[in-house]
């Protein structure tokens, strides 16, 4: 009976394990074919689809999702030809780059020439490719590129004293983007009549120098000046918005080269807090500024000697090509007199950001380079005052004398809100002489108050009161004291009769009166191009050199423009 009821109770075991692995079995199978379904799903998916499925706050930080394709099929036929792209490509480069880089040669040297030029054995990599979506008539691509080659370079560096230096370029890396447009583009083979290439996006540019059988830190100044000089050559020979076209078809493709498309007008008003690169008394600062680093280009304000909190008040124009790219870049400089001057720090601003026809004021905050993103060192700041002005823009600037006037756009602006001059009696003395707008005027000025003020008695408290000067003219006023207060109030006008309104400016320097004596708290100091464009206002200015407090002020403008003969 034990036997009977044993042999029962393993059949039905046995054929309840066998039912449960056949159940397991299905199961494991149906979700094999549903996790095959969703890696198949997930293999059809696209970029668009996977940034609709989730925001970008989930994905990490190294997830990029590239827009290019890759082009290793280009990369293995350029390994195959590249000793016959280099012996071809070198002269060819040689030839194009020489005469660039005179251009560019150091004030210190008296030319560069190649004496060697071969680009070596490692061709570079494409590492992708995306096609711009742009008008009709064209088509543009943009081929991302990486290089880190070993070229034979060297560099024949003539100096003023007549000596003669090898310089070799060596440990080249280079990542970018260039940029090709096919356009026009035509019914007859190849589709297209001609090809611009540049450089859309410089990443990376690393190198080294080195003198052939000698050190170049020897010489001071040399390594500086000369990768200054060939990251200058790189950047306005071929980095957007320059173009090089290369005709395929014959025809006339002047359209497709850079042509100026409008005016930039800086005024360069001062700089504050500027670092101390002397050892013995303070810095003597200049700024150098350009939109494109060619020597004609390139504004160098004057020298000012020991002074870290620098007032220029000098205006510049430039031409400018694609506001779209280009960008405005500043650079303050130690003078060292015969030696190289040393870097105090640089900035730059974006075409893009300026408003047409708009004065934009703004200070820029300096950094070492203009390649480091992040700076937390303290090197001082920059004043401007910007304006830009496309060609053909209608903007209501007047020309009171002739088509051929020359007046700069920024005396166009203050022009256009002052009360003119009936223009047509002048017509035919202006065809003889050449006229300068000067924007004569009365500024009126209410010193309203100030708060906050630093003490600086012994009291805790102190004696205020503002000198008020137009720097060009030297005109100067002054309020009252105002007795034991750090939040004085005056309430007093003064009026100054202007004589060159684009050209002066106003300063604001606040003292503590003492009996034998006076100490200096603080000053503020603007330009006059605000209250002459809006013609009134109140404001409340930081002290500068102070650390705290501020001056209330309100400003009138009372135009009456006049003419001279330049």
């Amino acid at each position: 009976m034990g036997f009977v009821f044993g042999l029962v109770l393993g059949i039905v075991v046995g054929l309840a394990l066998v039912v449960g692995f056949v159940k397991l079995e299905n199961r494991r199978s149906k979700l094999r074919s549903q996790l095959a379904t969703t890696v198949a799903a997930f293999a059809r998916m696209t970029v668009e689809d996977s940034r609709k499925l989730l925001p970008p706050d989930y994905y990490p930080s190294w997830v990029v999702f590239s827009q290019r394709q890759k082009l290793k099929w280009l990369n293995s036929h350029l390994t195959k030809i590249w000793p016959y792209v280099n012996e071809a490509a070198s002269e060819l480069i040689k030839a194009s780059v020489e005469p660039i880089l005179e251009q560019y040669t150091p004030i210190i040297l008296s030319s560069i020439k190649f004496s060697k030029f071969t680009l070596g054995t490692v061709a570079p990599q494409f590492t992708g490719v995306s096609v711009i979506e742009g008008g009709g008539d064209s088509v543009a691509m943009e081929l991302e590129m990486q290089w880190d080659g070993n070229p034979s370079i060297i560099l024949a560096i003539n100096t003023l004293l007549g000596v003669t230096l090898p310089v070799q370029v060596k440990d080249i890396g280079f990542t970018g983007v260039f940029r090709l447009i096919f356009k026009p583009l035509v019914d007859e083979f190849p589709c297209f009549g001609a090809v611009s290439f540049s450089l859309r996006e410089k990443k990376n540019l690393d190198f080294k120098l080195k003198v052939v059988g000698g050190d170049i830190s020897t010489i001071p100044g040399l390594q500086d000046q000369l990768e200054g000089t060939i990251r200058d050559a790189i950047e306005d020979s071929i980095t957007w918005p320059v173009r090089k076209v290369i005709p395929i078809l014959p025809g006339d493709y002047s359209d497709l080269e850079l042509k100026p498309v409008g005016i930039l007008e800086v005024k360069l008003v001062q700089a504050k807090e500027l670092t101390n690169k002397d050892v013995v008394g303070k810095s003597d600062p200049y700024a150098m500024l350009y939109i494109r680093p060619l020597k004609d280009r390139m504004k160098k304000s004057r020298t000012i000697n020991n002074d870290l909190s620098p007032i220029w008040n000098e205006h510049f124009e430039f031409v400018v090509e694609d506001e779209s790219t280009q960008h405005l870049v500043v650079k303050v400089f130690d003078d060292e007199g015969i030696g190289a001057s040393e870097l105090i720090g640089c900035a730059q601003v974006q075409l893009s950001e300026l408003q047409p026809g708009k004065v934009k004021d703004v200070w820029l905050k300096l950094v070492k380079s203009l390649e480091v993103q992040r700076d937390n060192k303290n090197r001082g700041q920059v004043h401007l005052e910007l304006l830009y002005v496309p060609y053909g823009m209608d903007n209501g600037f007047v020309n009171p004398f002739t088509p051929k006037f020359s007046m700069t756009s920024l005396e166009k602006v203050l022009k256009s809100g002052a009360n003119g001059i009936d223009a047509t009696e002048n017509e035919k003395e202006a065809s003889q002489k050449k006229k300068e707008v000067i924007i004569r005027g009365v500024l009126s000025i209410t010193v309203i108050s100030a708060e906050d003020l630093p003490p600086v008695d012994l009291m805790g408290k102190a004696d205020p009161y503002v000198v008020i000067t137009l720097k060009k003219s030297e005109t100067r006023n002054k309020t009252r004291v105002v007795n034991d207060s750090l939040n004085p109030v005056w309430n007093q006008t003064f009026d100054f009769v202007v004589e060159d309104g684009l050209h002066d400016m106003l300063i604001l320097e606040v003292y503590d009166h003492d009996t034998f004596g006076k100490d200096y708290m603080g000053r503020c100091i603007l330009t006059l191009t605000r209250v002459i464009l809006e013609g009134e206002y109140k404001d409340s200015l930081p002290l500068d050199g102070a650390k705290s407090g501020k001056l209330n002020i309100h400003l009138k403008w009372m135009p009456q423009p006049i003419f001279r003969d330049s």
